[in-house]
């Protein structure tokens, strides 16, 4: 008899992607000043891109729908993107301009970032003729709100597919209120304020729940994650770590959820917490080394990502 096979997951990422040139600093300079930096790397990154990595890391099949373009520059976001296991359908394949650059200093004291960078401002995407193949050929599907055109064309092709959605609340965007009711899961940073609320954790879950998402939570930093469900609600507490970089974590974060509730049919509070704790282990974990990729190489697997 001829052994079972696992299937590895397939997720669907649809939104940013950058060049991250990320310089570790002792402090961020001051207006002209020059400083050495201790250490630099440079990745492909951007919420999406980031996700899609942490889910092949996981043991995921991920496929990035996304701008990155011809240039030279693009060349290094493409074939990093390639080394971590992540298929790239790009929908700018045409485009000789630059990628969007990310400029990012960590602060080596704190691991604190600041960052400068054009996001998707140079691309409108039109939806791909292949899109509803795209989402119906994947298990889950993520966005992180950038290219919102692209998003809400795709989350509206997943529900068409029966496949869940995932929404990267960073912040709130233009046209964010057109996508909501097709998404099963939000999951927002502290910085994502929907419009005519008091910009508190509760009241984003309240909003997100008034607007047709059934799995909500809100992140904050090493705080704990605040959600809520069909059934009721809670805190999750983050794992305590030493920090050495905060940049990129709560990308992990949504990539190793997505990752989690691949696999999941019917979802229920406990299946959430759970999804959502493990997620918050990985995304600690890597807080504790600079930059995007190092904590990659520390041994956090799918077997190893669990509470």
């Amino acid at each position: 008899m001829e052994p079972p096979t696992t299937r590895r997951p397939a997720g669907l990422f649809v939104g940013l992607c950058t060049l991250d040139v990320i310089q570790l600093v002792d402090h961020v300079p001051a207006p002209d000043e020059k400083l050495t930096a201790r250490e630099q790397t440079v990745a492909a990154g951007g919420p999406a891109a980031n996700a899609a990595v942490t889910f092949a890391h996981l043991g995921g099949a991920p496929r990035l729908l996304t701008a990155i373009g011809s240039h030279p520059l693009a060349l290094a976001v493409t074939a990093d993107l390639d080394r971590a296991g992540v298929t790239v359908s790009d929908l700018a394949s045409h485009s000789a301009d630059p990628p969007a650059v990310s400029s990012i200093m960590v602060t080596a004291s704190s691991g604190q970032r600041a960052v400068a960078s054009t996001n998707a401002t140079a691309h409108r995407l039109a939806p791909p003729d292949d899109l509803d193949a795209l989402a119906a050929g994947c298990d889950i599907v993520q966005l992180d709100g950038h290219h919102m055109e692209l998003a809400t064309a795709t989350a509206h092709a997943a529900r068409g597919a029966g496949r869940r959605t995932v929404l990267d609340a960073g912040s709130w965007k233009a046209g964010t209120q057109r996508l909501l009711p097709s998404i099963d899961v939000a999951v927002c940073s502290a910085d994502f304020h929907p419009p005519g609320t008091d910009h508190t954790p509760t009241d984003t879950l309240r909003f997100l729940r008034q607007h047709g998402v059934a799995w909500t939570a809100v992140t904050q930093g090493d705080g704990p994650i605040m959600w809520a469900g069909p059934d009721g609600g809670g805190t999750i507490e983050v794992p305590p770590v030493p920090v050495a970089d905060t940049l990129g974590a709560g990308d992990v974060l949504h990539g190793a959820l997505t990752h989690h509730l691949a696999g999941q049919r019917q979802l229920t509070s406990r299946e959430f917490v759970h999804a959502l704790r493990a997620a918050a282990l990985v995304a600690s974990r890597a807080c504790t080394s600079f930059g995007t990729r190092a904590w990659m190489r520390s041994g956090t697997t799918a077997a190893g990502a669990g509470p």
